[in-house]
This record gives structure tokens, sequence and C-alpha cells, in this order.
């Protein structure tokens, strides 16, 4: 069963991939309002962050996330995308080195790897 805070996820999840930002935000905030320690919804405020060009908002709302949830390997992987981004490397490489650590198989890191 499905709750309210469930389906408000689903929306910002969907409006997120759909690139409206703006909505997926309000529908995240929802969900952070009921629950405010919701990880899947603070990393997706963590990647509008970056989409909508606050590079800065979203390393440290990313960073602040992994360091919660270390083991959330998507969490860690969009992390170690935005500090490549941002020309942090050894940081993302060392990101990408623990995936790998934990996910020998990430398809993902195992791409990205070979720019460290």
């Amino acid at each position: 069963m499905t709750t309210d805070i469930d389906q408000a996820y689903q929306r910002g999840f969907q409006l997120r991939c759909d690139g409206k930002y703006a909505e997926a935000r309000l529908e995240l905030q929802k969900v952070l309002s009921a629950e405010p320690s919701h990880v899947n919804a603070l990393h997706q405020i963590g990647l509008i962050q970056g989409f909508e060009g606050d590079f800065d908002g979203s390393l440290a709302t990313l960073q602040a996330l992994n360091n919660r949830v270390p083991n959330h390997l998507d969490v860690r992987y969009d992390l170690a995308m935005t500090q490549m981004m941002l020309g942090l490397y050894e940081e993302a490489c060392a990101n990408f080195r623990y995936i790998l650590s934990m996910n020998p198989v990430h398809e993902k890191t195992l791409q990205q790897i070979t720019y460290c």
C-alpha cells in the first residue's frame, strides 16, 4: 500500500526526470515536511540544485547526505559526478573507488573510473 508520502515522492521524482524542477521541488518539499530525513527526497533536491545551476548547493546537499548514509551508492555516485564536474577529481575518484569496493560491477562507476 502506497502512502501519501510515497505518492508525493514519485510525483516529485517524475517531475524532476521531466525537467520540471520547480514543480518537482514542491512535491519533494511536501515529502520533507512530513518526513524531514527522507533520504531519496533529499537526494532528488540535491540533483535539482545542480540542474538549476546551484552547483555549490548541490555539492553541499549531496555531501551532507553522503555523510549521513555513506553506503547509499546512488547518492555517493551523484556526489562523485558533481565533484568531477567541479574539478574535485581526487574526491570524486575516492568516491568512485569506494563505490567499486562495495559493488565491483557498478556499471556507471566502471565507466567513470577510467577518468581517474
